[in-house]
């Protein structure tokens, strides 16, 4: 696996969030293969623990708003958590989609050809725990892949817990704001990303992140004027939820 950094990046500017956007139920297998049919090559996902330290695949702490549960998820076990309906409240197309383990999606991207972004999404007080495991779990399951998968997160103590089992696993730090210290937490981390809410991108900030020897990705992207400023400055990642508008500029 070579080393990914700031002159060696392999991933496409277009990555489809969470799967397909709005088009499918978020973070299945349903909704990656929903975005690949539209010509994707990368995705985003959000990776957290069961209470069995099963990694899988969901957004929100809690269940109600994307599958037939409810409470916190990470409080399950992967034994209850895979019982459970992620598709119905998109649609009835979907039901009965189950949320699926990370290294499902996996084998799924590898045997496709395809890259993931994961971010790592811990339920409060499992920052660094969530970091450790999905750096350790990923790096085994593209152990032998040409591409690995980047990994994300909000939260820097997660990310030094990927660092921690999987040095080599490249990182990249999510901001909704640019508060005080970001950059320098990022280098700390080893970060090869800066990912920012795609409002705070302007030319000087693309500047100050590449000076650092890191590259530019933007979330969520879904109008085309934001998205053609965003390729005007220069950056090199756009995340989008409109899979459909934006797939013929794939």
């Amino acid at each position: 696996m070579t080393p990914i950094t700031a002159t060696h990046w392999p991933y496409p500017r277009w990555i489809a969030h969470r799967g397909a956007g709005k088009l499918a139920p978020e973070n299945t297998l349903a909704a990656f293969r929903l975005g690949a049919a539209h010509g994707y090559r990368m995705f985003e996902c959000d990776a957290k623990l069961s209470a069995d330290g099963e990694v899988f695949l969901l957004h929100d702490d809690t269940l109600q708003r994307t599958c037939n549960g409810h409470g916190t998820a990470g409080d399950l076990p992967w034994s209850a958590l895979s019982q459970l309906d992620a598709g119905a409240w998109h649609s009835r197309a979907y039901a009965g989609e189950p949320l699926p383990t990370l290294a499902a999606v996996s084998r799924w991207c590898i045997a496709n050809g395809l890259l993931l972004n994961i971010e790592i999404k811990p339920t409060p007080g499992l920052e660094r725990a969530t970091g450790e495991a999905v750096g350790r779990l990923a790096q085994q399951l593209w152990a032998n892949a040409p591409v690995p998968p980047l990994l994300t997160s909000f939260r820097p103590d997660s990310l030094a817990g990927a660092r921690a089992t999987a040095e080599q696993l490249p990182r990249g730090l999510l901001l909704d704001s640019l508060w005080p210290g970001y950059l320098p937490m990022a280098e700390q981390l080893g970060c090869v990303a800066i990912v920012c809410n795609h409002a705070l991108w302007d030319a000087a900030l693309v500047h100050q992140v590449r000076a650092a020897g890191m590259r530019q990705l933007s979330y969520t992207v879904n109008d085309e004027w934001a998205a053609q400023r965003l390729i005007d400055l220069g950056t090199d990642g756009i995340i989008t939820d409109a899979v459909d508008r934006f797939a013929p500029a794939l």
